[in-house]
């Protein structure tokens, strides 16, 4: 039986944190290529929100949009309007250099610089100056290394090459060298897709510490995984927002069909 009381609110209207970032009416096109239709996301504060959905929907799309990262795509054009706290980050007068300080992304294949350990960790504070001192710096990297939940497994070996760690810690190192230039949102595109289960495992428990201090969007194609890691889900199909809410009630029950089509394995 269809509810009528029109004061309960919708599962994606109730929400238990301020929102941080949000999308409206979102859309990009790479040439005449449309990839996003008018996207309308909220994005809570220190939440994890998943974003799911077979390949080629969308979800990455949108998520490079929200620090701006398809601005290094000649052909993309982004509609729309995507907020950070009050401001409007695709405004002509929004420095990107910042916004990508304070917007942090992890993508999906660890990409350290071929740099030893210290020297990733110290390249965003020392590239924004956000340290005066040798002490600071070290102070900095040591705090990085240990909110990614790495400095117990490397602290002998800072001045080694950041290349020479195995697959799960140098994905570490990356999620360690995005704290350090001190982020409110980090962005991770599938974070876990090259890792084994057991790297796998120390990435999830470590994004559920993070959300502690910051607020996470995490593109994953793996269900099992949102559902783990996320307070909140939404699910992207051919470019378009088809549900968000609270991750429990989006996989136990969704109130779109596709969504329900989607987890159950009928596609995607």
């Amino acid at each position: 039986m269809q509810d009528t009381n029109p004061n309960l609110k919708q599962d994606s209207d109730i929400r238990s944190n301020p929102i941080k970032m949000s999308g409206e009416k979102v859309t990009v096109h790479y040439g005449a290529k449309q990839a996003l239709f008018d996207v309308d996301l909220k994005i809570e504060e220190n939440q994890v929100t998943s974003l799911i959905g077979p390949s080629g929907c969308g979800k990455s799309t949108f998520l490079r949009c929200l620090n701006r990262m398809n601005d290094t795509i000649d052909i993309c054009r982004v509609g729309g309007k995507i907020m950070l706290d009050s401001t409007d980050i695709y405004n002509a007068d929004v420095d990107v250099v910042e916004l990508r300080a304070r917007v942090g992304m992890v993508f999906q294949k660890a990409n350290p610089f071929p740099k030893s350990i210290f020297e990733n960790v110290a390249y965003g504070p020392r590239i924004h100056g956000l340290c005066r001192t040798k002490a600071e710096m070290d102070e900095v990297v040591v705090t990085s290394l240990q909110k990614a939940g790495l400095f117990e497994e490397i602290k002998d070996r800072l001045d080694e090459p950041g290349t020479g760690l195995s697959g799960g810690q140098q994905q570490r190192l990356c999620i360690a060298r995005a704290i350090a230039v001190s982020p409110e949102v980090i962005l991770m595109d599938e974070p876990c897709s090259a890792l084994d289960p057991i790297a796998t495992a120390k990435v999830e428990e470590l994004i559920d510490e993070l959300r502690e201090n910051y607020t996470i969007v995490i593109v994953t194609h793996s269900m099992q995984q949102a559902a783990r890691v996320s307070q909140r889900t939404a699910f992207f199909h051919m470019g378009n927002l088809v549900e968000e809410g609270p991750t429990d009630h989006i996989f136990t029950n969704p109130k779109d069909k596709r969504t329900q089509d989607y987890i159950t394995g009928r596609f995607g």
